[in-house]
């Protein structure tokens, strides 16, 4: 029986890369740059499988082709709002992702945003590195004390959790929660958190704000000029979620005027593109997307990737099939 043809579209880690090699007739995107919407189209009429990433633009027009041969799309993520799901299920495509392995890193990026913004450690390296720091003073660089401070967390799933596991068993912080359905009252014993009911109820009451929700239409810029205005004029957002969860003009308006105290962003809404008023704004830390930039969890993913094919084309139902 012939093997079925995977095309993956960014370079994965050379293991799971390995391993797919073995089992699949595998094709790798060796350029590992993004590929366009023609050849996203070109490889669902030449592939059982495309297995994509959030790089990867997979709207229904990608989807028209009469020769459409693809029969699943193994995401490798866990956010696949870059998927018209929709349409891929119109033409008979099983969409998967990988959930549960990267919560954990994601959640420890966030709180490293949270503890850079607020003690100012992008700030204090970039004084050093360039050669203009004169010596310890009592109001140099005063920062924001993290430990015992009130955290929103906005999404209450996986990464949500592991955020408030961090925040409150290991700096003591007060947890709130908004979350579009409602939290299991066990759940939010285990980190002593209170569920609000909008983003408008928690927004005032915080230091800290974390984003953690899906990305998509849906809460496209969830975070905008009116929401930032609630917020304390000491607080900080983070954002390990999705770019097009924030207003990006909005945010550079906050933080260039100083109606929040700071920022900490690890995706953006137009990546690789940064918002220009973004780049100069010293009260704003940013990272190039590291939310699950370790070797265990890319390898995790990739295996995971490698686990829905397996199910799918030995005729078992995925388990992180979401469409």
């Amino acid at each position: 029986m012939a093997k079925p043809r995977v095309l993956v579209t960014r370079r994965w880690p050379e293991a799971v890369e390995a391993k797919m090699a073995e089992v699949f007739d595998l094709t790798i995107n060796r350029d590992d740059r993004p590929l366009g919407p023609e050849d996203i189209r070109g490889a669902i009429g030449d592939y059982d499988a495309v297995l994509p990433t959030v790089t990867d633009r997979l709207p229904g027009m990608v989807f028209d082709t009469p020769k459409a041969r693809t029969k699943i799309l193994a995401n490798y993520g866990v956010g696949f709002a870059h998927i018209d799901t929709d349409a891929a299920k119109s033409h008979g495509i099983a969409v998967t992702n990988t959930p549960d392995v990267l919560s954990e890193c994601t959640a420890d990026i966030a709180m490293t945003l949270m503890l850079m913004v607020a003690r100012r450690a992008g700030e204090g390296e970039r004084e050093l590195r360039d050669g203009r720091w004169t010596g310890w003073r009592p109001t140099h660089l005063v920062g924001t004390k993290v430990s015992g401070a009130t955290l929103g967390i906005i999404g209450f799933g996986r990464i949500g959790q592991a955020m408030a596991q961090r925040a409150h068993h290991g700096f003591g912080m007060k947890i709130l929660v908004q979350n579009r359905s409602k939290v299991a009252p066990e759940i939010l014993a285990r980190y002593n958190a209170v569920q609000v009911e909008t983003v408008e109820d928690l927004l005032p009451q915080c230091d800290f704000v974390s984003l953690h929700c899906p990305g998509g239409a849906a809460n496209r810029h969830l975070i905008n000029a009116r929401r930032l205005d609630l917020m304390k004029p000491t607080a900080f957002l983070i954002n390990t979620a999705r770019g097009e969860v924030v207003a990006e003009h909005a945010l550079a308006q906050a933080l260039w005027f100083g109606t929040i105290g700071g920022a900490g962003l690890d995706v953006f809404e137009r990546e690789p593109l940064i918002h220009p008023d973004l780049k100069d704004a010293d009260n704003l830390v940013m990272l190039p997307h590291l939310g699950s930039a370790t070797r265990e969890t890319r390898e995790a993913m990739g295996f995971r990737v490698f686990d829905n094919l397996m199910d799918f084309f030995e005729g078992r139902a995925p388990r992180d099939r979401v469409a």
